[in-house]
C-alpha cells in the first residue's frame, strides 16, 4: 500500500485503485482537552439555576432553561460555528469538516435537569463536546468529516412528560404535533413554553442528512464504575424503559361517618399497587427495576375519603419483553385492586422506550481511546434513559460513562471529581476525533 497526498492535505491509502482510509495530515491522533477550562465551563453552566445547596433546578424551558441555551449558543457562535435551532427547541452548532462527502459525527446531550438536581448529569455530555471544539480550533485541527454539538431538548421529562423529546422528534420515534401540545402540572402547553422564550427554531425536526456516528457522554448515574474503582465506562447499550399512569376513582365522603362497608377509598388499591410495584421485579429478573416515583390523592383533605388516587410507574430491565410482562402485571393488579374497593381504574402508559445495542464499530472506538490514555475502564449497560436511545435508530451510537460517587444522581448530592469528569470528557472527545477524521469507502 502506498501513501498518496490528495488536494485537500489528506492522507490517502490506495490498494488497487481502492482508497481504504482518509486521514487529514493536520488532525492531531489524539488531543488533550483543557482541563482547567473544562471545570470553568462546568462551574459557569451550574451556576444558571444552580440551588443553595450545590444542586441544580433548571426544568426544561423555563427560565432558566432559557439562560443556558442562550449562554450555550453564544459559546458556538464564538468558535464561528454554523448554529441552527430547529422546531422542537434542539441546539445544534456544526464545525466544518474537509471532506463534502463526509457525513457529520454527532455529540452531545441535555442542559436541562430533574427538580433540585445535579450539576453533572447530561450537562458533563454538552460542556465536553464545547471542549473538544474549543481544542481543535486552539491546535488549528482539520477533520474530514464536520463535527455537529447539540444539546436536545427536555430530556428528563420532568416537566412535560415523557423525556427524551427532543431526539424522540428528530429521530423520528414521536410525532412533533403531539409533543407540541404536551402540558406540565400547571396546564401549560409546552409549545407556548418553546415559543415564550425564543427556542421555536425554523429548521426541521429531523435529520438534515445521513450521519456518520452519534457519541454521548454523561455520569453513570449507578455505583458499578465506583465500587469497580474503574476510570471510565464502556456503554453497550440502554435498557427497555416504560413510563405510566393508573388513575383510581371512587367517591368521596366523610370520613367519620361513612361505615366502612359502604366506601369506596381510591386510595386503597392505589396503596396495594404500589405495594405490588414494589415486589414485580424480584418477580421478573435480575436487572429488572420498577418505582413508584409519584403518588397523589384528592381531595386531599384529613378528614375527607378519597375520591381519586394516582400512581405512576417507572419499569425498566434490558429486555423489552420483561418491561411488557411487566406493565401487563401492574395493569391486571390495578384492575383487580379497583374492583375489591369497588372503584374504576383507567390506566395510561405515558412513555415507551425499547432497548438499544450499541454499534460495536463506536464501542470499540470508545474502547480503544481509553486504553491509549491507560484509563481502567469497564463495559457496562446503562440502567437510565438517554437521548442516545433514539439517536441509535438514525446512526451508529456509543456512550461514554463517568463515574458518580456513590452512585447518586437526581439529587444536589450527585457527584463526581473533576478529575473523573477529565477523564470521561477526554474520551469521549478522542472517540469523536477518531471517527471524524477517518472514512472507510
Amino acid at each position: 500500500m502506498t501513501p498518496e497526498r490528495t488536494d485537500t492535505g489528506s492522507l490517502v491509502t490506495v490498494m488497487s485503485d481502492t482508497v481504504i482510509i482518509v486521514v487529514p495530515v493536520d488532525a492531531p491522533v489524539t488531543v488533550a482537552l483543557n482541563r482547567d477550562r473544562l471545570v470553568d465551563a462546568m462551574e459557569t453552566q451550574a451556576a444558571i439555576g444552580g440551588t443553595d445547596d450545590g444542586g441544580l433546578h433548571r426544568l426544561a424551558l423555563s427560565d432558566e432553561d432559557k439562560a443556558v441555551r442562550d449562554w450555550f449558543v453564544e459559546q458556538l457562535r464564538a468558535l464561528d460555528l454554523t448554529v441552527r435551532v430547529d422546531a422542537f427547541g434542539n441546539v445544534f452548532g456544526r464545525r466544518s469538516g474537509t471532506d463534502p462527502d463526509a457525513s457529520p459525527v454527532l455529540i452531545g446531550s441535555h442542559l436541562d435537569s430533574q427538580p433540585n438536581g445535579g450539576i453533572y448529569d447530561g450537562q458533563l455530555g454538552v460542556v465536553a463536546a464545547l471542549e473538544l471544539l474549543r481544542t481543535l480550533d486552539d491546535e488549528d485541527a482539520e477533520t474530514a468529516h464536520p463535527i455537529e454539538i447539540v444539546n436536545w431538548t427536555n430530556e428528563e421529562g420532568s416537566r412535560f412528560q415523557p423525556g427524551l423529546q427532543g431526539s424522540g422528534v428528530w429521530s423520528g420515534e414521536f410525532d412533533l404535533e403531539t409533543e407540541y401540545d404536551r402540558t406540565d402540572r400547571d396546564g401549560v402547553r409546552l409549545l407556548d413554553e418553546l415559543e415564550r422564550i425564543g427556542y421555536r427554531g425554523d429548521a426541521p425536526v429531523e435529520p438534515a442528512e445521513p450521519y456518520e456516528a452519534y457519541f454521548e457522554l454523561h455520569i453513570e448515574q449507578g455505583p458499578y464504575l465506583d465500587e469497580s474503582e474503574n476510570d471510565v465506562g464502556v456503554v453497550t447499550g440502554v435498557v427497555g424503559l416504560s413510563w405510566g399512569e393508573v388513575t383510581f376513582t371512587g367517591e368521596a365522603n366523610h370520613a367519620g361517618s361513612t361505615p366502612m362497608h359502604l366506601r369506596h377509598d381510591a386510595s386503597v388499591p392505589a396503596a396495594e399497587l404500589l405495594a405490588h410495584i414494589r415486589r414485580l421485579p424480584g418477580r421478573l429478573g435480575e436487572r429488572t427495576v420498577a418505582t413508584v416515583g409519584s403518588v397523589g390523592v384528592t381531595p386531599d383533605s384529613i378528614n375527607i375519603i378519597p375520591e381519586t388516587a394516582t400512581v405512576t410507574w417507572d419499569v425498566r430491565d434490558p429486555t423489552d419483553e420483561v418491561v411488557d410482562r411487566a406493565v401487563d402485571r401492574l395493569s391486571s393488579e390495578a384492575e383487580a385492586a379497583a374492583n375489591r374497593e369497588g372503584v374504576e381504574c383507567e390506566i395510561e402508559e405515558t412513555a415507551r422506550t425499547r432497548s438499544a445495542e450499541f454499534d460495536d464499530r463506536c464501542v470499540e472506538t470508545v474502547q480503544d481511546v481509553a486504553d491509549e490514555f491507560g484509563y481502567e475502564s469497564m463495559r457496562l449497560l446503562s440502567g437510565g434513559n438517554h437521548d442516545a436511545s433514539h439517536v441509535n435508530e438514525v446512526c451508529d451510537t456509543a456512550m461514554v460513562f463517568a463515574v458518580s460517587e456513590g452512585g447518586k444522581s437526581h439529587t444536589p448530592e450527585e457527584f463526581t471529581s473533576w478529575d473523573d469528569c477529565y477523564r470521561a470528557a477526554n474520551t469521549v472527545a478522542n472517540a469523536v476525533l477518531a471517527t471524524a477524521t477517518s472514512t472507510a469507502d
